[in-house]
């Protein structure tokens, strides 16, 4: 298991024109929360598909801020992603997004879009250092920064099936 620091931002974003966007990725996601794991770690497993190949994932993070954790994440085969799927975490359904990759200004930017929201979607850009300076691009119209919004989390998104009722209210 290979373990890494990420520092991440999140953006609450108008569903932009797909067409403007470099996309050199496109994968559909299916994540799946687990019971938490030990030191109140949140562990997940995804389905990814993508040129019609199928991978599997499994992930345990521990936040240390709402932009910054530790996370542990490795390859599964079917098998165990099957066997780890009988130990959904209570009260969440799983997400089902599609990720769509895109370069700007030397910058790897990931926009989930979401079946239940054909408006918004959600923007990430994990960032080099924590003082990065970020470069947005022109043609997505961000609403607000959402990385210190819980509701605006993954686990959250599953519980709810939509995005929050505060949007506008941001």
């Amino acid at each position: 298991m290979a373990e890494t620091m990420e520092i991440e931002r999140k953006y609450l974003v108008k569903l932009p024109d797909m067409d403007k966007l470099n996309v050199v990725r496109k994968r559909h996601i299916t994540q799946t929360y687990l019971t938490d794991g030990k030191n109140n770690s949140q562990r997940r497993v995804r389905k990814i598909q993508e040129n019609n190949k199928t991978s599997y994932t499994y992930t345990e993070k521990i936040f240390l801020t709402r932009v910054t954790r530790r996370e542990n994440e490795y390859e599964i085969d079917e098998e165990e992603y099957n066997r780890l799927l009988r130990y959904p975490k209570k009260g969440l359904v799983p997400v089902e997004k599609t990720r769509y990759c895109f370069e700007y200004r030397d910058q790897m930017f990931e926009l989930d879009v979401y079946p239940f929201s054909d408006e918004f979607a959600i923007m990430e850009l994990e960032l080099r250092n924590a003082q990065q300076e970020i470069f947005f691009p022109e043609y997505i119209e961000v609403i607000a920064e959402v990385s210190e919004k819980i509701e605006y989390s993954n686990a959250n998104l599953a519980r709810a099936g939509k995005f929050p009722d505060m949007i506008g209210d941001n």
